[in-house]
């Protein structure tokens, strides 16, 4: 039996898998791009996803990154790929060998330190850039892009073997193109991500709206997180294909957050997003 009940998005070729509650567990998955953001309490059905991207250190969003990497070796699984900040992966080590020694053996884990900026790749033309974010020492949010080439616009017209004439004449024939696909804040204050056009132009923005009320405006300030009205300017500053909300207040209902959104939301924002918990979501 599965350990969780996820929430399962299907969107074009893409699944959007997992549980997001603010407090309680937040992990998000795309196993088409083999990447899982976050880990929350590692959830059996994720375990085969070979790379973690963890924002921050918070219990909520990162406990169980001790029994994904111990069980992959259970099953026989190479070790699993944790990107995040130095800092965090200095203390996620300590307790990594500590639960070794409790295990009585050692856990094996490739841990990639990442910062603003960086990039890793996880397939030939797939790659990960982090960027900062604003909700705790070292948090990161991070984006999937695709990197293809791209013929040059004066070379479309010739043959294959005119093509491979040029390049053993060492002439460059195309460029790369990057598109992004999928972006992740993690838990965050408001930032103009507008500045970034991987972020602003990304596929998918996956993206924490802890606070709905307009009461709550406080509490969101001192937890660094993001309010609805800070979302609201958010999502008119970009322009992503879609928009999953994550990580709602326990104070919150998904009827009552819904009935928010629409409310706040312009018509054709409010069609394009769904919370990741509604088990009910209207994005095919």
């Amino acid at each position: 039996m599965p350990s969780h009940n996820l929430a399962r998005i299907k969107i074009e070729d893409y699944d959007i898998v997992g549980y997001s509650v603010a407090g309680e567990e937040t992990v998000v998955a795309i196993p088409q791009l083999d990447v899982c953001f976050d880990i929350g309490k590692a959830p059996d059905q994720l375990i085969s996803i070979n790379n973690v991207l963890l924002t921050h250190g918070h219990m909520d969003h990162a406990a169980g990154i001790a029994y994904y990497l111990s069980h992959r070796k259970f099953c026989g699984q190479k070790p699993g790929t944790v990107l995040a900040s130095e800092n965090i992966l200095s203390n996620i080590n300590e307790i990594i060998t500590t639960w070794g020694r409790l295990d009585g053996s050692k856990i094996p884990a490739n841990f990639v330190a990442m910062q603003d900026g960086d990039e890793y790749f996880i397939k030939p033309n797939l790659f990960v850039r982090a960027f900062a974010t604003r909700h705790s020492k070292g948090s990161l949010g991070f984006t999937v892009l695709e990197k293809k080439k791209k013929l040059k616009e004066e070379y479309l017209g010739l043959q294959g073997h005119e093509l491979v004439a040029l390049k053993k004449k060492n002439i460059t024939i195309d460029y790369p193109v990057e598109t992004p696909i999928a972006t992740y804040l993690g838990d965050t204050r408001y930032i103009n991500f507008a500045k970034y056009d991987f972020i602003a132009k990304s596929k998918f923005l996956i993206a924490e709206c802890t606070f709905v009320a307009d009461e709550h405006t406080d509490r969101a300030l001192a937890g660094a997180h993001m309010h609805i009205d800070d979302f609201l300017k958010m999502l008119n500053e970009l322009d992503n294909q879609y928009v999953i909300v994550t990580h709602l207040s326990q104070r919150t209902y998904i009827v009552e957050a819904k009935k928010m959104l629409k409310e706040k939301l312009s018509k054709e924002l409010f069609e394009k997003t769904v919370l990741l918990m509604d088990r009910k979501h209207h994005l095919r």
